[in-house]
């Protein structure tokens, strides 16, 4: 049997949609490929490792980190609470939580900013306390857990529901608690999902920039992230920007990866 005779093509899918797809893959790959392309290889390590792009990826990592446990920590009760609940008001709750997802993330930014700045909502009153958020790394993982908190909502919903309830209630009707039953059945279940939403919700919080500028500045080793650095670089340096921009694709090439793998290894 010859290697196009081994081709399977799906049933009722036309010949003609392979070009938009094939075009969609180009628009993907190409730009990707033009930035290797331009990449100084000869100075690629001393490019990348400068006091202020140790700095920015640094700050990244571990803001990313901190803003991803804040959105397990806030987004698991939310997605249950949209996945297992009946109430008025749930699906304009639902559209309010995936709004970042839509929302330029520079109105993001003033959003927080009229909300935990000095004069803000909640931020004047912070202010008399001697707590300052903008323009702080707490401004940093704030913004980042706004943009990112979407996707593991997302995720762990979608998981919820197609796990479905007949394992939770069989677990009640032989006596557990609801503490137990989510310990022990819920998130068992659903486990793949939510390490999914998590690991894209790092990505996402890894990549954030117009929030973050907005809300937090661009203060070299407290607010500056790695790509507020590149867009930085971009305009003094941009051998080193093209450098850090590859550091940044090959992180989130990783955090994808993983994630699908895992998604795999779980279902099976």
């Amino acid at each position: 049997m010859t290697a196009a005779a081994r081709v399977r093509v799906p049933a009722g899918l036309p010949a003609w949609i392979y070009v938009p797809a094939a075009a969609g893959g180009l628009l993907v790959v190409l730009p990707l490929l033009a930035m290797l392309a331009g990449v100084d290889w000869a100075n690629f390590l001393s490019l990348v490792t400068s006091d202020s792009s140790v700095d920015a990826l640094v700050l990244s990592l571990e803001t990313a980190s901190v803003s991803t446990v804040l959105c397990l920590l806030l987004g698991v009760p939310m997605a249950l609470v949209s996945a297992r609940c009946e109430f008025p008001g749930l699906a304009a709750l639902r559209a309010l939580v995936l709004l970042p997802l839509v929302l330029p993330p520079v109105v993001g930014g003033l959003a927080l900013l009229y909300t935990f700045g000095r004069r803000g909502l909640i931020g004047q009153h912070l202010e008399v306390a001697g707590i300052q958020i903008a323009f702080s790394t707490t401004a940093v993982v704030l913004a980042q857990t706004f943009v990112a908190l979407p996707f593991l909502v997302i995720s762990l919903e979608g998981a919820l529901r197609t796990a479905g309830r007949r394992y939770e209630a069989v677990a009640a009707t032989l006596g557990a608690r609801p503490t137990t039953v989510l310990r022990r059945v819920t998130i068992p279940l659903v486990l793949p999902g939510l390490i999914s939403g998590a690991v894209l919700s790092f990505a996402r919080a890894l990549g954030e920039f117009g929030a973050t500028l907005t809300f937090a500045g661009s203060l070299q080793g407290v607010t500056r992230t790695l790509p507020l650095e590149i867009y930085l670089q971009r305009e003094t340096d941009p051998e080193a920007a093209v450098a850090l921009s590859l550091v940044l694709v090959v992180v989130a090439v990783l955090i994808v990866v993983g994630a699908r793998t895992r998604r795999v290894v779980g279902a099976l």
